[in-house]
């Protein structure tokens, strides 16, 4: 489990183990510095990339909070869908440029079509899903490929290249 203690901004010097399995995202990007949806809260299960379309995997990411909280836009944008999917809430909101974050599980206070900024409130923690009670899952998806969020927040580790051993200078 990782474990990670989080803000109301971003978070500093993260520590995750591995560099990300997801699609590179550019900070020119709309969207891009995202906020933690839940103050206070850590990460207690990272994203997994699925090996295809239809793999399993994990295709976000889960903080844990203390009690209930408010679920705040991870960054401005218009809500796409406030509802209920398999008995749990569900908050996903179109951040611009292909980019679309869900929330869940959530009793959602937004409505489709309502503006959000970052940092507003769009519910409250619920319960429901896959995730124990008092965690939080949040999903991105840019161009309607799943990513992972850590990319957003400014938390997942980069991949560094290093010269080969046996290279001249290496």
């Amino acid at each position: 489990m990782i474990q990670m203690n989080v803000g109301t901004t971003a978070a500093t010097a993260i520590d995750l183990s591995g560099p990300s399995s997801s699609a590179p995202v550019s900070p020119d990007a709309p969207g891009w510095a995202w906020q933690w949806p839940l103050t206070g809260a850590r990460v207690v299960a990272p994203f997994r990339a699925p090996a295809h379309a239809y793999g399993p995997g994990h295709r976000g990411i889960d903080l844990a909070a203390e009690g209930s909280q408010d679920v705040l836009a991870p960054a401005s944008g218009t809500v796409a869908f406030a509802g209920s999917i398999a008995g749990r809430g569900v908050v996903t909101i179109d951040h611009g440029g292909g980019l679309v974050s869900t929330l869940e599980p959530i009793t959602a206070r937004v409505a489709v079509g309502d503006r959000v900024g970052a940092g507003d409130s769009v519910g409250r923690l619920s319960v429901g899903g896959h995730a124990e009670p008092g965690v939080l899952h949040l999903g991105a998806r840019r161009l309607g490929d799943y990513i992972d969020p850590l990319l957003l927040l400014g938390g997942a580790r980069r991949a560094v290249l290093r010269p080969c051993c046996d290279q001249p200078g290496g």
